[in-house]
């Protein structure tokens, strides 16, 4: 719980000009007859979130009292607010964003995948369940992304099933429970999401290891620094990064350059 401080003046205008813009009609209220003021009146407001009128008007007009993250999500619902107004009534009335639940958005912005094509280095675009939404011809020739099915360019599913992938990671051993730990931090932000989870189901069938490490719930630090990717069976040092693109999206854009002078591999 958190209490207003210098919004409280904004979040009565908001909550004040967001009801004023709906009719009784947009939440399945009869109109009963005409009114006096535009929009929802208070007490239909607060019956439809849930909460006693003297507490909502006086959360209406800015006055120092808990809120709760349960009670904004349903007064966005109520209000029909999308997800940029959800975003500003938490900051407005909680002071933090809300939990934003992932989504595993598999369409590649054209601006994006142009922007991935003009970078001089390997670079491939991840959706939160790690499918490779695109790539270009560097990333391609490093990680043999397009000899392989739509449906199976997925890296963590490359990772673990391909062997070409598996040698050119240096240190396979050392390095997959690593990735895959990375991995699931994506995957508690879209546990909902149907696909995700037959992600992991389908590696836990033909990957022991995978099986293993999985269950170990392992977590560590985000995956940026020098990797030695195996090439002509010698060991070659990459930098690497992963850059946000679309953060509604969840979209990243991963990034390998040779390493143009030795450093210690970070992970």
């Amino acid at each position: 719980m958190r209490t207003l401080q210098r919004t409280r003046s904004d979040l009565a205008a908001f909550l004040k000009a967001r009801r004023e813009r709906l009719v009784p009609a947009d939440v399945g209220l009869p109109s009963g007859g005409r009114r006096r003021t535009p929009g929802l009146r208070r007490e239909e407001v607060a019956a439809l979130a849930g909460v006693g009128l003297t507490w909502y008007t006086w959360l209406e007009q800015g006055r120092d009292i808990g809120v709760s993250a349960t009670f904004l999500d349903s007064l966005a619902r109520v209000l029909k607010l999308d997800a940029a107004e959800r975003r500003h009534l938490f900051l407005l009335a909680h002071e933090r964003p809300p939990a934003e639940p992932g989504k595993t958005w598999c369409v590649l912005p054209s601006l994006v995948r142009r922007l991935m094509h003009d970078i001089p280095h390997a670079a491939f675009v991840l959706n939160l369940r790690w499918d490779v939404l695109g790539c270009n011809a560097q990333a391609d020739q490093l990680f043999n992304f397009n000899a392989h099915a739509p449906q199976r360019r997925n890296l963590l599913w490359l990772l673990f099933t391909d062997p070409i992938l598996r040698e050119r990671t240096g240190d396979w051993e050392t390095k997959a429970p690593m990735m895959l730990s990375s991995f699931r931090r994506d995957f508690v932000r879209a546990t909902q999401e149907a696909d995700i989870q037959a992600l992991v189901d389908d590696l836990q069938r033909v990957s022991l290891e995978f099986k293993l490490w999985w269950r170990t719930h392992e977590v560590h630090a985000s995956c940026t620094g020098v990797r030695q990717l195996v090439l002509d069976g010698q060991p070659v040092p990459f930098e690497h990064t992963s850059l946000t693109i679309d953060e509604e999206r969840h979209l990243r854009l991963v990034v390998y350059a040779r390493q143009l002078e030795c450093s210690t591999d970070n992970d």
